[in-house]
């Protein structure tokens, strides 16, 4: 499953340098699939929708820090756990319980990302 960010989030930006995935974005900041990684051309978003890579897409927050699901990979392939929530100072950083994704899809998602 990726990750959220609950409203608990008091907006202290720790989480965001930490992902290697570029998918935490300030609340209210545009997101593309291409932030941070390789991508070029169209990606494929986990409901089937198609989108350039370097377009800009509406944040999922104005409010607080986000993650990006279609880019989390709950750092499988990178780390042992999920490094936005092992740095979160109020543990606002939880599995999406809407998302269950086994490792098999966050490591294919990790390889569409780092080509």
């Amino acid at each position: 499953m990726a990750i959220m960010i609950t409203d608990e989030c008091i907006n202290c930006g720790a989480c965001e340098p930490e992902c290697p995935n570029n998918a935490i974005y300030e609340g209210g900041v545009q997101w593309r699939v291409s932030d941070g990684n390789t991508v070029k051309g169209g990606y494929t978003l986990s409901d089937g929708t198609v989108v350039a890579a370097d377009a800009a897409n509406a944040p999922v927050s104005d409010d607080f820090y986000y993650i990006v699901p279609d880019k989390c990979t709950e750092c499988v392939g990178f780390h042992e756990e999920p490094q936005c929530a092992a740095v979160c100072p109020v543990d606002c950083c939880v599995a999406d319980p809407d998302r269950r994704e086994s490792e098999q899809v966050l490591l294919g998602r990790k390889a569409s990302l780092h080509l």
